[in-house]
Parts: C-alpha cells; sequence; structure tokens
C-alpha cells in the first residue's frame, strides 16, 4: 500500500483528522483527538506506527518478521512500526481498523457514544 492510500483510508474512517503535532515529517492520524497511526513522509520504504494489542503485536512480528516491528520511538508493547508497502494492502488495511478500534474503545463512554452518533 502505498501512502496516498494509506492516508485515503485513514481518512475515510469517522472522525479521523491528520495534523502535524511534532515536526513537519510526521504526519499523525487521530480519532475523537487521540492517536491510532503516525507516518513519517521521508521514510523510505514507507513506514507507519498503528496501535496493537499486545499479544496480537507478538504474532505479527514473528508472522512478518522485518517488516512488522516493534513501533519506532513508541511504546514497544502497544505500538508496531509496517513497512507497509511490503505487506498485503488487505493486511495493512485490517491493522488501521485494528488500531482505530483499539483506540475507540479506550475512549470515554461519552466520546464513544457522541461517535456512534455521528
Amino acid at each position: 500500500m502505498h501512502i496516498e492510500a494509506f492516508r485515503d483510508y485513514c481518512l475515510n474512517k469517522k472522525e479521523v483528522t491528520e495534523s502535524f503535532p511534532f515536526d513537519e515529517q510526521t504526519l499523525v492520524f487521530k480519532v475523537m483527538g487521540k492517536m491510532f497511526a503516525l507516518c513519517g513522509l521521508e521514510r523510505i520504504p514507507s513506514q507507519v506506527n498503528l496501535k496493537c494489542d499486545p499479544d496480537r503485536s507478538v504474532a505479527l512480528r514473528a508472522e512478518y518478521d522485518g517488516l512488522i516491528l516493534p513501533g519506532y520511538h513508541m511504546s514497544k508493547l502497544h505500538w508496531n512500526t509496517i513497512l507497509m508497502e511490503d505487506l498485503p494492502p488487505a493486511l495493512v488495511m485490517e491493522l488501521i481498523d485494528h488500531s482505530y478500534d483499539l483506540v475507540v474503545a479506550g475512549l470515554t463512554k461519552k466520546l464513544q457514544q457522541e461517535l456512534k452518533a455521528l
């Protein structure tokens, strides 16, 4: 998956915003103000950081050795760095969905209800 397709997929999710809160090279996607994806635009090949269930992270890193790594500059327990151009697009989309869903599940009940109502 190329970075443009990644960006489009993220932005098509409900209540997602994009910004550059850290620097001009790190694109961040948030749902209801909470980060679920980061992308270093200067990275070649394209890499993204996505939140992931810790048990699933271990399995993914073993299955996709060298393509799914512990999150770069993130909590290694809860984030993975994905070399997305070398992985099947369907898997990348599934991992984006998983990250988004984890963040939504961690929102307050009030924010979850607001999101659901939109």
